[in-house]
């Protein structure tokens, strides 16, 4: 499931995915948030938490997380991404020269960070 966090200013959109992330969870919440996000604000910034809840997410949602990625390429002001698994920190660190605006991965343990960081103009 992903949880929409609420604590960032109106052009962040904050992300925290609990449990097991899928298609259904990207198609219902987190698109239609970033869809409408881009239509106020034309260029948004994104933190994006997979924290210690998080249990792994199905190719689908991989699939649809690439797709909303690269439809904005260039809509894209901030990214903090904050994760301990290693796989999908490889991941975002190699797409990471796609992404125009700038783009940070950390570990969990500097989430306030990345929060202060996404947050700030």
């Amino acid at each position: 499931m992903i949880e929409i966090m609420n604590d960032f200013p109106e052009n962040v959109l904050g992300f925290k995915a609990k449990g097991h992330v899928t298609r259904e969870d990207y198609e219902k919440m987190l698109i239609p948030k970033i869809e409408s996000a881009l239509e106020q604000h034309g260029k948004i910034s994104c933190y994006y938490e997979l924290g210690s809840e998080f249990s792994g997410m199905d190719a689908g949602a991989m699939w649809e997380d690439t797709l909303i990625g690269f439809e904005h390429l260039s809509k894209w002001d901030k990214v903090a991404a904050v994760a301990n698994v290693p796989w999908i920190s490889h991941i975002l660190m190699a797409f990471r020269f796609l992404v125009r605006g700038r783009m940070k991965v950390l570990p969990t343990n500097e989430a306030r960070k990345a929060q202060a960081w996404v947050s700030r103009d």
